[in-house]
């Protein structure tokens, strides 16, 4: 079934399935457990439309890899263009809020890394983005104190509040959109906190968004 963009009340978005823009090592503790360097500016990528997944439609493994990880991330949806704008006109934009998963193929992009290749054929893949129905803004007291949680198995595997991003969420987007043009239905996810880790068949996902609203998912 094509993806299309939910509301958490079961109503349909006015917008259509966008790109997805993305940012890396956002939280001090993620760069720690994964060794990697504190960039000196926000690392963006992307995922396309088709990355993208409801969480009720479960988790497919792609078949070339052996270690795909979770990524628990705040996820943005906008309702108007955003280009080269302020922090006030960012604001104006966000249309809604939910919770997502930045599945990463962790052994295909250590190879592409240590080759200086770009990472889209671990992050990109189809499926690569299963995503939580959209809570409206006012749902959301405070997106940037917000609390992350995502149970495997029973067991909390991340948990981490939004306040500890190194670069804030409204200053991400001024930065993303003096680059490119964010259109109605696009996607902003906002990186993760530690507690990455390898998904495996089977596998009982929870994911948990301000103490509030509650998602499940499972691994094909």
């Amino acid at each position: 079934m094509q993806y299309e963009h939910k509301y958490l009340d079961g109503s349909s978005c006015p917008y259509p399935a966008g790109k997805v823009v993305c940012v890396g090592r956002n939280y001090f503790e993620h760069i720690k457990e994964l060794n990697n360097a504190v960039p000196d500016e926000p690392i963006l990528f992307m995922k396309p439309s088709t990355s993208l997944r409801t969480l009720e439609d479960g988790i497919e493994l792609p078949d070339y890899s052996q270690n795909c990880h979770n990524e628990t991330e705040l996820a943005i949806l906008f309702g108007k263009e955003v280009r080269k704008a302020d922090a006030s006109a960012v604001e104006d934009a966000i249309d809604s809020y939910a919770i997502a998963l930045d599945l990463t193929l962790r052994d295909i992009q250590q190879k592409l890394k240590d080759n200086g290749y770009p990472w889209e054929a671990a992050k990109a893949f189809d499926g690569a983005c299963p995503i939580s129905p959209f809570i409206k803004k006012e749902g959301i007291a405070d997106p940037q104190d917000t609390m992350l949680k995502l149970t495997v198995n029973g067991e909390v595997r991340q948990q981490e509040s939004t306040k500890l991003m190194i670069t804030k969420i409204l200053d991400l987007i001024v930065y993303a959109s003096q680059r490119f043009t964010f259109l109605p239905g696009d996607i902003f996810l906002t990186g993760t906190p530690a507690g990455v880790a390898q998904l495996v068949s089977g596998d009982q996902l929870e994911l948990e968004l301000e103490d509030k609203y509650t998602f499940k998912t499972f691994v094909k």
